[in-house]
């Protein structure tokens, strides 16, 4: 039997697993140095079907927590079809906040504007800023898109805003003052709000 971490559980806040895949390698991520977050698992042996998904949601009842959010170990819109299919199920059955946290490169990677599918299934797109430019966001991140990733998630942060309720922008709180204000004002230009987010060890 191949197990899956699909649903886990923080802060009153139900994640949801999609994938271990990413079009970034960041020198910071968690997934470099452990398997999961605490005593939950995170690496999937396989990817879970829009079914099993499902079934696990349902198990869990997102009715209970504050927000359902779609993250876990890889980026979800790599498999933004599987994640709208869960968000419509979501959106039909509980009265839940929905937020996906993503790297803001699906546009670079589907090679079209996926944001308008978002639109009424997606309350909140959180995406990883992580540097004030180009240059700094490509070492720290080695997206496989090289220095284009970094316009391409500030696009992509523009064309959520015109469908989704709420665009978060954020950074960790290792960066210096002066960079956390420079990439306020990147979010903010974007029409999206800067969320300085604690560095996971």
């Amino acid at each position: 039997m191949i197990y899956l971490t699909i649903c886990y559980v923080l802060e009153n806040t139900l994640y949801i697993n999609v994938t271990n895949r990413c079009t970034n390698r960041c020198s910071f991520c968690v997934r470099d140095k452990d398997c999961g977050i605490g005593d939950v698992n995170l690496w999937l042996e396989k990817e879970p079907t829009v079914e099993e998904m499902i079934e696990d949601i349902k198990r869990f009842n997102p009715q209970k927590y504050d927000e359902v959010v779609f993250c876990g170990y890889g980026e979800p819109t790599m498999r933004l079809d599987t994640v709208l299919a869960c968000a419509k199920f979501i959106k039909e059955n509980f009265d839940s906040k929905i937020r996906i946290n993503t790297n803001g490169q699906a546009n670079l990677f589907y090679g079209e504007n996926v944001a308008p599918r978002l639109s009424g299934l997606i309350d909140v797109v959180s995406i990883s800023l992580n540097a004030k430019n180009a240059e700094e966001y490509d070492e720290l991140c080695k997206s496989i898109y090289g220095r284009e990733s970094f316009q391409g998630l500030i696009d992509f942060a523009k064309a959520c805003k015109k469908v989704v309720p709420e665009v978060v922008m954020s950074v960790v709180d290792v960066l210096p003052p002066e960079d956390i204000e420079a990439c306020r004002k990147i979010a903010e230009d974007a029409g999206a709000r800067l969320r300085v987010r604690e560095l996971i060890e």
